[in-house]
């Protein structure tokens, strides 16, 4: 891409799903445009989209990767949600990965100069006591993304209504397959649904605008409506009649089980939406929604853009790949593994980490031997079968925040100087730890792997975490006995 100097860059994180998709549309005749995918497949299948369009091989879990990715650009719009797998083997909740690939995102921005990021979120829920775990999980990115000194600006949006996004293909396939529906009660609460193309409206005139950095807009199209009247509206679009009841029943277990059986969307995205659709989400008011609504599409409207002339949901720009982008996966065969920890209080990434290295000698096995030698290369040792691997200290690639290692040797790590690397990093202003294993190479066959090694971690790790708990236990305990004291002493 051969960059003008009167067009401002933007890159694009999730550029290929279906709100990216019709984003690169829309600035594609004003602005220079990088796309961010973490596929190879996708990477190679769009170098050569447009002359104002360029193409970037970017693994968000890899920090250095998406520095390279953000070189360049003034404006970064950050569209990624890890509904997907990344590797082969992936270890740990959803959020952990997205808190993760969120945060690199963010000190990429700062240190290659970014101007603004854009963020497209979630609406949060007036009555909810506590918020559900997906929407938890948006906030979280949230404050990620808003944790260096590049101003932050937030779109919170409900349900989007555009071709190809996975819950209104779920909406649809309900709707066309049943012709009676038992509700439960929570399909009452109330919803105010955006088309795609008024969220697209919404981030193009964010951008680039001072005004908006720092803020945080409600966006929604027209209609407040339930979930309930939703279901009766999309029949009409489709031209179908059905028959619906409601029972005085949450049911929230017996809700993704309907849903899952009948909606056509894989189980491991059913929890997530219907966990987000139970609570009443509508737009608070603010100047963005203002402006949105002298000309937002109804959802019949929006709804009739998204589907076929035989009333199908229209695909998801990334349905045609995915099967090539399945078999890179397998064919690279390495696992990934987030797990979320406390961070005692005054600890620094280095502080976790050293402690990491301490306790590791003590698990106390009685075959498995753990040497520390310059105090940051850790030699596992298994009697008597010999050095199982060998963590080292990555000085050059552990700036604050930040602690890596890598994977250097040892007979269960794959064939290399490098098969994996493993790091401690602090986030959400440094109360949680994430420990991550990123790209490791087994050289164990999977199903062995799966079934030994992949669990042993999950159990190391689940013991690091329960010794960091007692420590910040401790340490708070400890507190209060000192604040006591002085309390005693004064008086």
């Amino acid at each position: 891409m051969a960059q003008s100097a009167s067009r401002p860059t933007v890159a694009i994180a999730g550029a290929t799903g279906f709100v990216g998709t019709a984003v690169r549309a829309a600035l594609q005749d004003d602005y220079d445009l990088i796309g961010l995918t973490r596929s190879p497949v996708r990477a190679q299948q769009n170098a050569t989209a447009s002359a104002h369009e360029e193409w970037r091989h970017c693994d968000l879990f890899d920090p250095y990767a998406v520095r390279e990715g953000l070189v360049g650009a003034d404006y970064a719009i950050y569209l990624v949600h890890s509904m997907l797998p990344s590797a082969r083997l992936t270890q740990g909740q959803v959020a952990d990965l997205d808190l993760l690939q969120a945060d690199n995102f963010a000190r990429a921005a700062e240190a290659e100069g970014v101007e603004q990021i854009l963020y497209l979120g979630a609406l949060v829920p007036e009555d909810a006591p506590t918020l559900p775990f997906p929407l938890r999980r948006r906030l979280e990115v949230e404050r990620a993304l808003a944790s260096t000194s590049v101003p932050l600006t937030t779109l919170r949006a409900g349900l989007i209504v555009g071709g190809g996004g996975t819950w209104l293909r779920l909406l649809l396939n309900l709707v066309r397959r049943l012709p009676v529906m038992v509700l439960p009660s929570w399909t009452s609460a109330e919803t105010q649904p955006i088309a795609r193309r008024d969220v697209v409206r919404a981030l193009k005139r964010s951008l680039g605008t001072p005004e908006a950095y720092g803020a945080t807009y409600d966006v929604g199209g027209p209609d407040v409506m339930s979930y309930h009247e939703m279901l009766l509206r999309t029949a009409d679009v489709l031209g179908l009649r059905r028959w619906t009841t409601t029972v005085p029943i949450e049911s929230p277990r017996l809700s993704k089980l309907w849903v899952w059986l009948f909606g056509g969307v894989p189980w491991a995205l059913v929890t997530p939406i219907i966990d987000s659709l139970r609570y009443q989400t509508r737009v608070q008011p603010n100047e963005m929604q203002e402006w949105l609504s002298q000309d937002t599409l109804s959802f019949e409207a929006a709804l009739q853009e998204s589907v076929d002339e035989h009333g199908q949901p229209l695909p998801n720009p990334r349905d045609a790949l995915r099967d090539r982008e399945d078999a890179v996966i397998r064919d690279q065969s390495v696992a990934r593994s987030v797990q979320r920890m406390p961070c005692p209080p005054n600890f620094t990434a280095r502080d976790v980490a050293n402690e990491y290295l301490r306790w590791l000698p003590r698990l106390g096995w009685p075959m498995l031997r753990v040497r520390v030698e310059h105090g940051r290369v850790a030699h596992f040792t298994l009697w008597p079968v010999g050095r199982l691997l060998t963590l080292r200290f990555a000085a050059d690639r552990s700036p604050k925040g930040r602690q890596l290692f890598f994977v250097t040797g040892g007979l269960l790590a794959g064939e290399g100087e490098r098969s994996g690397r493993l790091e401690f990093r602090r986030v959400l202003d440094g109360k949680t730890v994430l420990a991550a294993v990123h790209d490791f190479s087994p050289r164990l066959p999977w199903y062995v792997y799966n079934s030994t090694q992949a669990l042993v971690h999950l159990g190391v790790m689940w013991g690091f975490r329960q010794h960091l708990t007692d420590l910040a236990r401790q340490q708070a305990e400890s507190a209060s006995v000192s604040s006591a004291l002085r309390g005693t002493s004064s008086s």
